[in-house]
């Protein structure tokens, strides 16, 4: 190499920020995966604040819900448990699984399919008194549907029940 060439080539490297072309790579690639990684923490935090977790009114009693953030509460709607406000759109009743009772305030419309004895998945918050405040309240559709979360808390609340009861 001649000393034009050399001063040439120092030149480009001294121009160019001083990295060489494999380096300027490197950091292109490094920055589009911070960036990629940040763009996923982002869709995930988004997911993670829009999922309402399901809980049966045993978890609630025994205070395994989320305070101050939204939840779905299911089971079976208690017998007698039904009140109407005078307004007409206030409801109150309570949810069992067979084993603990949560009183559930709603206020609007009620499916068609809403009766006591019978299957309900209500959405809402618990206040500071205990009672859970539905914003939402879904009805089964059928007679023989129980959705599968309600079945299987109220089997599992229901196996609890038993086996307290048996210690005793």
């Amino acid at each position: 190499m001649s000393a034009g060439q050399e001063m040439t080539q120092e030149t480009t490297v001294a121009s160019s920020g001083g990295l060489k072309p494999r380096h300027k790579r490197f950091l292109w690639i490094i920055f589009g995966l911070v960036f990629i990684a940040a763009i996923v923490a982002l869709i995930l935090n988004a997911f993670g604040s829009n999922i309402t977790y399901f809980y049966s009114p045993t978890d609630v009693t025994q205070d395994k819900v989320p305070h101050g953030r939204a939840f779905r509460i299911g089971g079976m709607v208690e017998g007698g448990s039904l009140v109407r406000d005078a307004d007409g759109l206030t409801v109150h009743f309570k949810v069992t699984d067979t084993a603990q009772v949560v009183p559930v305030v709603y206020t609007g419309i009620l499916p068609d399919l809403f009766a006591e004895n019978k299957g309900v998945v209500a959405q809402g918050k618990l206040d500071e008194h205990g009672v859970f405040q539905a914003t939402q309240v879904l009805a089964k559709h059928d007679e023989n549907y129980v959705a599968p979360e309600v079945a299987a808390a109220m089997s599992a609340a229901q196996k609890e029940h038993v086996m307290e009861t048996l210690k005793q």
